[in-house]
């Protein structure tokens, strides 16, 4: 039996292809610090398991999920938005669970776009936006994301052709990979971007908690008139480190989310039961640990940001996330840098071009290992002597 087109039609999967390498070197003994996965290194909080350990012993919730999930998740959800954001959201027709947002924004474009139907992408930005492309059998343009314009689209410079053809639009702030933060004006403007030339919006909000410098970022939905036009997919993998949990939820237009409501009434049955009821406990209850998540993350960049500085390496200081967005040595391409760092100095990044065109000349470095692991990073990539320590 052979692959269907439309599986060998989708991309490479980018990260698989990373781990690989990975996996390679530790199997040879080496000690790797893994500086390239998006994998959270810090466990889910007890008050949250132990409610999952509470609803499992539940046989209500061993049988089949609603459809559209449990009710109290659907409340939580919107709960949520309208105290974290003053947003408000229909429980019943605002709200769509998903098993982690990635499924969302993989089967949004299945959901609202027809074959040869254009949508636009952020540049650099997550692989995986490219699965949905491919299975829809969809075209794309790109948004060029540079650090000259702090890693923001810049709307005034589509061609008009891109503009009129372009139906859905993914946004994802605070950005993966540029560590980028877009601002609550950045939304206002996309919102009359959007609203001008009737393209739909998707924002991926999944590192929404994780903003550094005391400014929060901003929700997209808190634009006027985002509704109208668009949704916002938020996970619990970032925010609670629930990332293999898979579950999250898109919130918005109510058409957009009846869309992919009715996609996964195919695809799926919803999430165990016990997890919804966990999730629902994460979004209820008292956000300290999501505060002690991002201040975390707030050390551990301001230590890689201290020691790439002791050895010349200029970077600039992620606003949000928990990656930070670091330029090559002279010299070398994306891909030649990463392969560098894993071969001489046992650290493991991930190349820029693997972002898409505007991710050349750069690496994504993820916050999470322990502070001491990125001083050693430094310390090792110092060894390497690729940069000008420069005297004070």
């Amino acid at each position: 039996m052979k692959f269907s087109k439309k599986l060998q039609q989708l991309p490479p999967q980018f990260f698989a292809t990373l781990v690989g390498k990975v996996n390679e070197a530790l199997a040879q003994g080496r000690d790797v610090i893994n500086l390239g996965q998006g994998n959270p290194d810090q466990p889910t909080p007890d008050h949250i398991i132990e409610t999952l350990q509470v609803a499992a012993t539940n046989p209500q919730t061993h049988k089949y999920s609603p459809f559209r999930g449990i009710a109290e998740l659907r409340q939580a959800a919107a709960d949520f938005y309208k105290r974290e954001y003053n947003v408000d959201i229909d429980p019943n027709t605002e709200v769509a669970i998903l098993g982690g947002t990635k499924v969302g924004l993989v089967e949004l474009p299945l959901a609202v776009l027809n074959p040869g139907d254009y949508m636009l992408l952020p540049d650099p930005g997550y692989p995986d936006y490219l699965s949905g492309v491919a299975l829809a059998d969809v075209k794309f343009d790109t948004l060029p994301l540079t650090a000259q314009n702090d890693f923001l689209p810049d709307y005034n410079a589509l061609s008009d052709e891109v503009k009129e053809r372009a139906k859905l639009m993914y946004l994802n702030y605070p950005n993966n990979p540029t560590g980028g933060v877009a601002s609550a004006e950045f939304f206002e403007e996309t919102v009359l971007f959007a609203k001008d030339n009737q393209i739909a919006v998707a924002h991926d909000f999944a590192y929404g908690a994780i903003g550094f410098d005391g400014k929060r970022p901003p929700s997209f939905l808190q634009a006027t008139g985002a509704k109208v036009i668009g949704i916002e997919l938020y996970t619990l993998s970032k925010s609670f480190n629930m990332a293999g949990w898979r579950i999250g939820f898109a919130v918005g237009n109510a058409k957009m989310i009846e869309a992919i409501n009715i996609i996964q009434d195919h695809l799926f049955c919803s999430q165990f039961p016990a997890i919804q009821h966990a999730a629902a406990t994460a979004l209820n209850e008292e956000q300290t640990c999501v505060e002690n998540l991002r201040a975390l993350y707030e050390s551990r960049r301001n230590t890689l940001v201290e020691e790439a500085q002791k050895i010349g390496w200029t970077i600039t200081a992620p606003k949000g996330s928990f990656f930070a967005w670091l330029p090559v040595a002279d010299g070398y391409t994306s891909e030649q840098f990463a392969d560098l760092l894993l071969e001489k100095a046992d650290i493991a990044v991930a190349p820029g071009n693997g972002f898409g065109e505007y991710g050349e000349g750069y690496i994504r470095v993820g916050l999470l290992v322990d502070e001491n692991r990125l001083r050693e990073a430094m310390q090792r990539v110092a060894k390497l002597e690729l940069f000008t320590v420069k005297v004070q």
